[in-house]
Order: C-alpha cells, then sequence, then structure tokens
C-alpha cells in the first residue's frame, strides 16, 4: 500500500512543475515561520481527519483491520492530493486555476487509486459505497483545511507586521553607538582626553 501511495503521488507531484501560479519578477524569499506554521497547521488537522476516520471505522461503522487498511490507504491518497490544491496558493483553493496538466495528473492518479481499493489490488476491496464515504469525509477536511490555511496566514501575517513594526520603532545598533560615541567625540574636539 506504501509503494503505491508513494507511485501515484509522484505521478501526481511531478505535474505541479507545470502548474499556474503569480510569480514576481524579483527572486522570492521565503519566510520560513510562515511556511513552517502553515505546514504544521494542515500537518495538524491531517493528521485529525485520518485518526477521525480511523475512529469511524473501528468504532462506529465496527469494519474489520483489513476494511480499515484500505479505507485509510485511500484517504490518504485523496487527501494528500486534495492538499495539493490547497498549499499551491495563498488565497482561497479556488484563486489561482491550476493548470490543465495538473488536473490531469491527480484525477488520473486518483482515479487509479479509488479502482485499486474499490477492487481490491494488493488489498480487501472496499466497494463503491465506501469508496464514495471516504471521498466524502476527504473532500469535506480539504475544505476544512483550507479555510485553517487561510487564518494561519491571517494569524502568521499579522504577527511577521507587528513584528516590523516594532523593530522599526527600536533604535538601530549603529544609532545607539553613535549616540554613546557623541560625548567623547565632542571631549576629544574640545581638548579633552585624546
Amino acid at each position: 500500500m506504501i509503494v503505491m501511495l508513494a507511485l501515484l503521488n509522484d505521478g501526481a507531484i511531478l505535474s505541479i512543475a507545470y502548474d499556474n501560479v503569480h510569480y514576481k519578477d524579483q527572486p522570492e524569499a521565503w519566510n520560513m515561520r510562515t511556511v513552517l506554521g502553515v505546514a504544521t497547521v494542515l500537518g495538524v488537522f491531517g493528521v485529525l481527519a485520518a485518526f477521525g476516520l480511523f475512529y469511524l471505522g473501528e468504532r462506529v461503522f465496527h469494519l474489520d483491520r483489513a476494511h480499515i487498511q484500505t479505507l485509510m490507504y485511500l484517504k490518504l491518497s485523496v487527501a494528500g492530493h486534495l492538499t495539493i490544491f490547497l498549499t499551491r496558493t495563498r488565497g482561497p483553493f479556488w484563486s489561482i486555476r491550476p493548470a490543465r496538466i495538473l488536473w490531469m495528473a491527480v484525477l488520473g492518479t486518483q482515479a487509479v487509486a479509488t479502482l485499486i481499493a474499490v477492487y481490491g489490488l494488493f488489498m480487501t476491496p472496499l466497494g463503491w459505497g465506501w469508496a464514495g464515504f471516504v471521498w466524502g469525509y476527504a473532500i469535506a477536511w480539504a475544505l476544512v483545511n483550507d479555510r485553517m490555511k487561510l487564518a494561519a496566514y491571517w494569524v502568521l501575517d499579522r504577527a511577521d507586521k507587528k513584528a516590523v513594526t516594532k523593530r522599526e520603532a527600536e533604535p538601530k545598533p549603529d544609532a545607539k553607538a553613535e549616540a554613546n560615541l557623541r560625548p567623547w567625540r565632542a571631549a576629544r574636539h574640545e581638548g579633552g582626553p585624546k
């Protein structure tokens, strides 16, 4: 299952290089605090979604382990590809239309992943009903994750603005040193210690 996840993910990830995104004419400088902050938020909610589906499968629907494994395989595959659409823009996921090749790669790999789960290639067959449930669950969590991403950017951008404002308000280190040297220089020019 892990090998199939990796192969299908790589197929879609390769197409990201051809995606439609806004770019600047100058080199980009990554704000790692923001990148890591948003990645952490999306990662935490991704883990919550995965454990939520596991809980539903085991405790609510009383599925056996083999079916839960297939359920989790499909969820990880679908949710992983939906995350590509969430992370490609700072705004809502629909704010920049993805490139056609990205759409085709994601739809193709997810069609294959869904067929693998439904018909049980190297795993217990899940059936179309459960596959539809997993797709609905993953899409619902993707919508929640998109809102969380926007909230994370909002919080982190405000924190960055406050930090910049605070830095601009503080005297520059050179200005402090210059202020400390002024009395000494004045005394030197007036015939004081040399």
